[in-house]
């Protein structure tokens, strides 16, 4: 598979307490999959994937790839602790961690003290008014239904005017 965007890059953590104050570049234990180009760009949007379903976070990756570099992470604390040392301009997260409600992980984002404010969107199953009236609450500004589509996560972003 040949990639379109030179400066794609997607990493991943595989595991809990992997990142560390002082990394500053790809350390050799994250994953990192696509034409890793210049890692201080902010330019090219950033956008996290907080979901338990690694089907849901390829998807979104390959869906997102080009327009933007996807970071995944499996579980809220995980996302939490990436976002306190490098906080993504996106986070997509998903409305049923297995270690923390969206709501709580929206509001520690929120209370995280940075020059990016990112975007947040709640990712659920079904249109469930109550749970994006609590993201919303908590700071999220939008909701994604899942299982998504190429035209549909676009469509979602463009909204949200995430992409171009």
């Amino acid at each position: 598979m040949q990639e379109s965007a030179p400066l794609l890059t997607t990493l991943r953590f595989p595991f809990p307490g992997s990142l560390q104050a002082t990394d500053t570049i790809v350390p050799s234990r994250w994953s990192v999959s696509g034409s890793v180009g210049r890692l201080g760009d902010r330019k090219m949007k950033r956008c996290m994937f907080v979901d338990d379903s690694n089907v849901i976070r390829k998807v979104a990756k390959r869906i997102l790839g080009g327009p933007m570099i996807v970071i995944e992470a499996a579980s809220g604390y995980d996302a939490l602790e990436m976002c306190m040392h490098d906080m993504p301009d996106i986070i997509v997260v998903d409305a049923a961690l297995p270690d923390l409600s969206a709501e709580e992980f929206i509001r520690r984002v929120r209370a995280i003290q940075g020059p990016v404010k990112p975007q947040i969107a709640i990712c659920l199953t079904e249109v469930d008014i109550g749970a994006i009236m609590r993201a919303k609450r908590a700071g999220a500004q939008g909701y994604l239904l899942k299982p998504f589509n190429r035209p549909q996560l676009l469509q979602r972003f463009r909204s949200l005017e995430l992409v171009a």
